[in-house]
């Protein structure tokens, strides 16, 4: 290390693994559509209602739901998360080299 260059900087951090929450959604969303689709072609057809029509309005409420419930489950995950959270000191480490290559 060259005696020009200034000492590491030293600081205190919480470090925690937080859930990314769309995900979470898009995956619940997700099984609704497939509960949808299990609920309005699985059963015994009304012939009164097209199964298509059936399916575009469950799709929608299940999709919605299971949205929602996804979002519940980060929402725990997340405030797991927090309980479990560390404080930890981190050091900055100036480079030792300058960068010469250029960036793509």
């Amino acid at each position: 290390m060259s005696s020009n260059q200034p000492p590491a900087e030293r600081r205190e951090v919480t470090v925690r693994r937080a859930p990314k929450f769309v995900p979470f959604l898009v995956l619940g969303a997700l099984a609704g559509f497939g509960a949808a689709a299990i609920a309005a072609f699985g059963v015994p057809a009304d012939e009164d209602f097209d199964p298509g029509a059936v399916f575009g309005f469950l799709m929608i409420t299940f999709g919605a739901a299971g949205a929602v419930l996804g979002a519940v489950l980060a929402l725990i995950l997340d405030r797991r998360s927090v309980r479990r959270q560390q404080r930890v000191v981190v050091e900055s480490v100036p480079d030792s080299e300058p960068d010469t290559d250029p960036q793509p």
